[in-house]
C-alpha cells in the first residue's frame, strides 16, 4: 500500500507540472486538439495539487525511511529529486514567460534616424502619433506595452502564425497588464493581470477564465518595410533594440524573408499549404484568404466580399502589400497596372494612382483610397481563427 500511495502521488504530481506547460508550448502533438481548458485549470490549481500529492506522499516515505529497504529508500530519493528536476524544467525554463522577455527599456528615434528601413514594422497610428515597431523585436517579445498619443496599446506579435496586432490593454474599462502563457493551435496566448484570464492574441478574444468570450478593442495597424511606413508617415517614430536581447533578435533576422531554419517560421513556397503565406481580409462577419503567390504573380487582386469592394496590390520588391476600398465617391473602381508596376490607372477615369492610395494625375487627383485592414498571415492562422474564410482564386 505505501508504495502504491508513493507511486501514485508523485506519477500525479510529476503529470499535472508537465502537462500545465506541455499543452501550452509547441511540443510535439500539444497544439491539435482543444485543450487549453485542461492546461488553464491545472495552472490555477497547480500548488493545490502539489500540496495533496505531497502530503499523500509524505506517510509513505516516512515509514520507508523508518523501516524501508535500501532499494526503496534509494527510490523514494530517486523520485523525490526526479520531480524538483521537473519542477525545475517546467517552471524556470520550458514557460514560454521564461523564454520570451519583455523589453526593459523602449527606446524610440525618428524614423528619419534610422539605418535600416528594409525591415518589416507593425504600424500604428492614433491620435495623430504614428510609431513602427520592427517585427525583428517584437517577435521575439510578443507583446510590447506603450503609449500612442495620449491611448495605452498592446502591440503583439506571434511568429509562429505571422500575426502581428495591436490591442487596447483595457478589460472591463481598466488598463492591466499581460503576460505571455504560451499558445493555443499554434497561436500565442496572454494572461491578464486582474482576472487571470487567457486571451487569444490572433483574436483579441478571452478564450478562457473570468473575462471568457470579451474582446480587447484593436486598434488598426499595418504591416510594411520601414521605408514604405515612412513615406506615408515620415513624422513616425521607430522602436529600437533593447541591447540585453540583442542575441535574441539576431536569431530572427531572417524571418522577414520566411526563411528562417525551422518548420514553425519558415515560409512554405508552395500556395495553400500551413505555412503558405496569404493576405487576410475580413467584413460583415466574412473572410477571405488571398494566396501571397497570386499576388506577387498579377501585382494586383480585386475582390468584393459583401458590399466592400477590395484592392490588394503588392510593391515591385514583393515586401509591402497594401489594400484599399475600391469604393471612391459611391463609385467603384476598377484598376491596372501602369507599364513600370510603380503606379496604378483606374479604367473608369484613367487617373493615374500611387501604390500608397494617393491619385497623383486625372480626373481624382489628390484624393487618396481608404486603407483597409489586412493582414499577411500563414494559412494554418488564418484558417484556424477566422469564421467562415473563403479562398479567392484568382
Amino acid at each position: 500500500m505505501n508504495r502504491f500511495l508513493l507511486l501514485l502521488s508523485f506519477l500525479v504530481v510529476f503529470l499535472a507540472e508537465i502537462l500545465r506547460v506541455y499543452l501550452v508550448m509547441p511540443f510535439p502533438g500539444s497544439q491539435q486538439t482543444e485543450t487549453v481548458a485542461i492546461a488553464y485549470w491545472l495552472n490555477n490549481n497547480i500548488n493545490y495539487i502539489r500540496i495533496i500529492a505531497l502530503i499523500i506522499a509524505a506517510i509513505p516515505i516516512m515509514n520507508i525511511l523508518r523501516q524501508g529497504a535500501r532499494w526503496e529508500k534509494a527510490l523514494s530519493t530517486i523520485m523525490l529529486g526526479t520531480w524538483l528536476v521537473i519542477f525545475f524544467l517546467f517552471n524556470y525554463r520550458y514557460q514560454a514567460d521564461r523564454i520570451f522577455y519583455q523589453p526593459t527599456t523602449k527606446t524610440f528615434i525618428p524614423g528619419s534616424e534610422s539605418t535600416d528601413k528594409t525591415k518589416l514594422v507593425i504600424g500604428v497610428v492614433i491620435d495623430g502619433q504614428a510609431k513602427a515597431y520592427p517585427i525583428q523585436l517584437i517577435g521575439y517579445h510578443h507583446q510590447v506595452m506603450d503609449t500612442i498619443g495620449n491611448t495605452a496599446v498592446m502591440v503583439t506579435y506571434c511568429t509562429v502564425c505571422r500575426a502581428g496586432r495591436a490591442f487596447s490593454p483595457l478589460v472591463d474599462g481598466k488598463p492591466t497588464s499581460f503576460r505571455l502563457v504560451g499558445m493555443d493551435h499554434f497561436n500565442a496566448i496572454f494572461e491578464d493581470r486582474d482576472t487571470k484570464s487567457w486571451w487569444q492574441q490572433a483574436t483579441g478574444v478571452a478564450i478562457t477564465g473570468p473575462s471568457k468570450g470579451k474582446v480587447l478593442k484593436e486598434f488598426p495597424s499595418t504591416q510594411l518595410t520601414l521605408d514604405a511606413w515612412l513615406r506615408q508617415y515620415p513624422g513616425s517614430l521607430v522602436l529600437q533594440p533593447d541591447t540585453l536581447y540583442d542575441e535574441r533578435y539576431f536569431r530572427l533576422e531572417d524571418y522577414d524573408r520566411g526563411t528562417m531554419p525551422g518548420p514553425l517560421v519558415r515560409r512554405d513556397t508552395y500556395s495553400w499549404q500551413p505555412k503558405s503565406w496569404v493576405v487576410g481580409v475580413k467584413n460583415d462577419g466574412l473572410s477571405r484568404a488571398y494566396d501571397w503567390n497570386d499576388l506577387e504573380k498579377y501585382r494586383i487582386i480585386q475582390d468584393s466580399i459583401s458590399n466592400l469592394a477590395i484592392l490588394l496590390a503588392i510593391d515591385s520588391d514583393t515586401n509591402n502589400f497594401h489594400a484599399f476600398n475600391r469604393r471612391l465617391n459611391g463609385l467603384i473602381l476598377n484598376f491596372q497596372l501602369g507599364q513600370d508596376h510603380t503606379q496604378l490607372i483606374d479604367q473608369n477615369t484613367n487617373s493615374l494612382w500611387n501604390l500608397d492610395g494617393l491619385c497623383i494625375a486625372g480626373s481624382f487627383k489628390g484624393q487618396r483610397l481608404e486603407r483597409v485592414q489586412a493582414y499577411n498571415e500563414f494559412w494554418h492562422s488564418w484558417q484556424t481563427f477566422n469564421k467562415n474564410v473563403k479562398v479567392y482564386r484568382y
